[in-house]
Parts: C-alpha cells; sequence; structure tokens
C-alpha cells in the first residue's frame, strides 16, 4: 500500500560508514512514488566523492556536503532527515547547525548522541562492549603512519559485511556493498574533543528512532539502551531486518518513514 499525503515532504537520507548514496537505490523509488522529493548525496571521502577519507580531518569536514544542501534550502522548507547507522552522528551535525530546517530527525538503526556527554560517547560505550574480535576483518589504520595517536581509518572487510551488516540481504546486494564501500572513519579523535551537542540546538528537534530487530553490525540492545539514554518522540521496530534495511526490506522501511512524516513533517 502507497501511502500519499498531501503535503510533499522532502526527504534527506545519509548514508552510513564506508557507504555512499547508492545504497538508498531500492528506497528513494518507493518515498518519491508516494509523492515525495528525495535527496541523497555522498559525504566527503565517500561514494563518487573525490577526497579520500585521510583528507577529513573532522566529523564537521566529513559532514560537509549535508551542511552545504541545508544551508541553500529555502528558509521556510524543514525536511526530514534520515541518518543510517554512522549517519546518525552526521544528522546530529546538521540538527545542532539548523534545528529550524528540521522537522524530525530519524536515526534508523543509527547512532544517536546525546546532550549530556562528548560527542564521541555513544561510539565509546559501544566500543566498550564490542571485543576487537567482532570486527572480523575490518581493517583500522591510523591516517599517518608516523602519527600513532593520528585518527583512525575503517574499512568493512567481506565477512563482517556478509555476517554482521549484510546476513538477511540478498547475494546481490551483498555485492554491490563489497563492489562499492570505501574506507572511512568514526572520528574518535575528533569528537572526544569535539563540542556536546547542546539542547537549544540538536535537542530541541523532534527525533524518531527505527530499531532493526536482527541488526548484527548495532545489536538491538544497544539501539535500545541509546533510546534509554537519550529518550525520543517515536520508537518504530522493522522486522526481520539486519543492518541494511534499505537493501533488505526497502519496502517495510518505505511505509515507516511515510508515517513518521505524517506525523512529524
Amino acid at each position: 500500500m502507497v501511502h500519499t499525503t498531501n503535503q510533499q515532504t522532502h526527504f534527506i537520507l545519509v548514508h552510513g560508514a564506508c557507504h555512499g548514496s547508492w545504497c538508498w537505490f531500492k528506497l528513494k523509488p518507493l518515498l518519491e512514488a508516494a509523492g515525495h522529493h528525495v535527496s541523497a548525496f555522498d559525504l566527503t571521502a565517500s561514494g563518487t566523492n573525490l577526497q579520500v577519507i585521510q583528507q577529513v580531518a573532522t566529523l564537521a569536514d566529513y559532514t560537509m556536503p549535508l551542511l552545504d544542501f541545508i544551508a541553500t534550502l529555502p528558509l521556510d522548507e524543514k525536511v526530514v532527515l534520515v541518518g543510517h547507522s554512522l549517519g546518525g552522528m552526521n544528522i546530529a551535525l546538521a540538527m545542532e547547525k539548523f534545528p529550524q530546517k528540521v522537522s524530525v530527525g530519524v536515526f534508523l538503526t543509527a547512532f544517536m548522541p546525546d546532550t549530556d556527554h562528548k560527542p564521541s560517547y555513544v561510539l565509546d560505550q559501544y566500543n566498550e562492549i564490542t571485543p576487537a574480535e567482532a570486527w572480523l576483518d575490518t581493517k583500522f589504520l591510523p591516517y599517518d603512519a608516523d602519527q600513532p595517536d593520528s585518527e583512525m581509518s575503517m574499512f568493512f572487510g567481506p565477512k563482517f559485511l556478509s555476517s554482521k551488516l549484510y546476513q538477511l540481504t540478498s547475494a546481490e546486494d551483498l555485492e554491490l556493498g563489497k563492489t562499492l564501500i570505501r574506507p572511512s572513519s568514526l572520528f574518535m579523535k575528533d569528537l572526544r574533543n569535539a563540542e556536546t551537542f547542546t539542547k537549544g540546538g540538536f535537542g530541541s528537534v523532534r527525533r524518531a528512532y527505527v530499531i532493526c530487530d536482527e541488526d548484527k553490525g548495532i545489536k538491538k540492545e544497544f539501539q535500545q539502551w541509546m533510546i534509554d539514554n537519550n529518550p525520543v518522540d517515536e520508537v518504530k521496530e522493522l522486522k526481520h531486518v539486519d543492518h541494511m534495511p534499505m537493501l533488505c526490506d526497502p519496502k517495510q522501511l518505505s511505509v515507516c518513514l511515510l508515517d513518521i512524516a505524517v506525523q512529524y513533517a
């Protein structure tokens, strides 16, 4: 069933680490078919963006394509921001800078910061409960081998992709992922020193959290912990989906996002 509303919503889809705008290729036409405007683009050093991750020092630099885009929107236009996985940190930054332009921020099995701790807090908690072996063949390398305290790049290995992120997704989409992913970063060094998100910025925007019940990358328990840590206006749960709901079950995800838009946009 296609939900339509009289009012056209502008969805901005923000991909997670190592991914690019390509990962939304199934979802975007579904939202457009329901009469909405959808923007999805590559963050710095992602997808077809020409920079490499070693040129990207901070989360803000990494988020610049999103921030630049929102800055150009008409003053009276409000958007629905959807951040997937690490993309939750990108939309939080956009909500902090442009709270008046965002009707709702949707955290799709995403890291969701709060206004009480450093921006790195939820990632630090995640890393604390995630043993090194859980990363399987993911590669972590310093940007600069001569500077041991430099920012670290992160590149998901094929085993990690197939068993932790895409385990319920088709073999074709897994192959697409293996082909198109690029090195990224969690920007831990930057986020441990960054300003805390504020109650008047990020904290003033309505938020929804979409739980993915069979996610092995960011487990359901940790998604719930983030919601408890920083309660949201709306929690929805997708059933029988892995970490890549936009590929695994785009129809279920589109219905969920359209419901959120009807309520909050």
